[in-house]
């Protein structure tokens, strides 16, 4: 089977997310709030595009006029010739259009918008959109135009219309970012033809998007000397490592009920350590508020968080910071308080060693890791007692 030949955007980020690229006759479904830069994002992708396809890109808003588009590209520095902008939301407008145009590759700004003759709904509707989405992917597949949609997020974080949406498309991509943070994450949540969970991050300027080639410094706070609650999580986004802080507050409850929140992480998930804490870890936190927060706005999903989780509640517990600003941690724990292997033990080793950290705390296992340097100290644990005492020496 011959190798698929991918078209780079120009934004080694996105290409990252994308699997090394865009594949021909892709259909690519872009998430994001209102207002998080979807518009943005999609622009400055057909201006990199632009630049590595031979035919045209085109360019399609359903919510704003050709001359608003026209303005923001101006902005962002985009004046290429085989970009051309249609302000249309009528199906069948735009199919007569792509016999003449045949595009390379399609961009729809948004998918909620366009509406179809054939149904009676109003734009936005779930069967409007479905069939709208499946018009285009079968447009895609027998062109091989790779098409981009825009979809609205709604209020519980999916994507607006039916579910089927997200199992039309080839790949799914979500844009996050926290209120007032100026960092924006593209999140890979399906991809047919790259690794799944593969995370790329940009920051938002004034002139528009650009790349943060070495995120992990983002996410890291930098505290004069150790601070209680504070612990360094190497997480594994696809293939790439992030360190990130997690920060823990406990404090007396003068509730019945004492709260429990999390931010950047499953609340189920907190309950659960908790509950290895107390039972393994001789810490009672039935009477105490427990706040965990993952600093940057970064979400980590993956278990591996459970042992820093553990670890930087014990701290604010205690009050007591690890013995040293340069520990890493990070591991499953199980319900009997044994601490579980997780995958790319190597690679977060290595992410940790190549920005300063000199200790890390991690499962044991069989085939024990190499050190990545001679001054990188190992420290395994079997047990949540092993780790507790590797990382405040009781």
């Amino acid at each position: 089977m011959a190798a698929v030949e991918r078209t780079g955007s120009s934004l080694g980020e996105l290409d990252r997310v994308l699997g090394g690229g865009l594949v021909p006759g892709a259909a690519i479904l872009l998430g994001g709030e209102p207002g998080i830069g979807k518009s943005t994002l999609l622009l400055q992708t057909a201006d990199g595009l632009a630049r590595n396809v031979t035919g045209n890109i085109l360019y399609i808003t359903g919510e704003e006029s050709s001359a608003q588009v026209a303005m923001r590209a101006k902005r962002l520095g985009i004046d290429r010739k085989n970009i051309q902008i249609m302000a249309e939301n009528h199906w069948e407008s735009i199919e007569s259009f792509l016999v003449e145009a045949s595009p390379d590759v399609l961009l729809i700004d948004s998918i909620q918008t366009l509406y179809s003759d054939t149904l009676q709904s109003a734009p936005g509707s779930v069967a409007q959109v479905r069939e709208c989405a499946a018009r285009l992917v079968r447009y895609a597949k027998t062109h091989e135009t790779s098409v981009w949609m825009v979809g609205h997020v709604t209020k519980e974080g999916g994507i607006a219309g039916p579910r089927v949406l997200e199992h039309m498309v080839d790949t799914v991509l979500y844009f996050e970012g926290e209120a007032g943070s100026p960092y924006r994450i593209v999140r890979a949540i399906k991809n047919r033809f790259g690794a799944a969970n593969e995370l790329g991050v940009f920051e938002m300027r004034e002139g528009g998007l650009q790349e943060v080639e070495n995120p992990s410094q983002l996410f890291l706070s930098q505290h004069r000397r150790p601070v209680a609650g504070s612990v360094v999580l190497p997480t594994q986004e696809g293939t790439r490592t992030l360190l990130v802080e997690v920060q823990a507050l406990v404090t007396p409850s003068s509730l019945a009920n004492p709260r429990r929140v999390a931010l950047g992480m499953d609340p189920n998930r907190l309950s659960l350590l908790l509950a290895i804490l107390h039972r393994h870890g001789g810490s009672f936190l039935f009477d105490q508020d427990v706040f965990v927060n993952i600093a940057g706005g970064v979400r980590v999903m993956e278990p591996a968080s459970d042992l820093a989780v553990a670890l930087a509640v014990l701290s604010a517990f205690r009050n007591q910071p690890l013995d040293s600003r340069d520990f890493i941690v990070f591991g499953e724990l199980g319900l009997a308080g044994e601490v579980r292997p997780v995958t790319g033990t190597e690679n977060r080793l290595r992410e940790a060693s190549k920005l300063g950290f000199r200790h890390a705390i991690f499962p044991y296992s069989e085939e024990c890791p190499t050190s990545p340097s001679p001054e990188f100290r190992l420290l395994p644990c079997h047990s949540l007692s092993d780790a507790v005492n590797a990382a405040f020496g009781s």
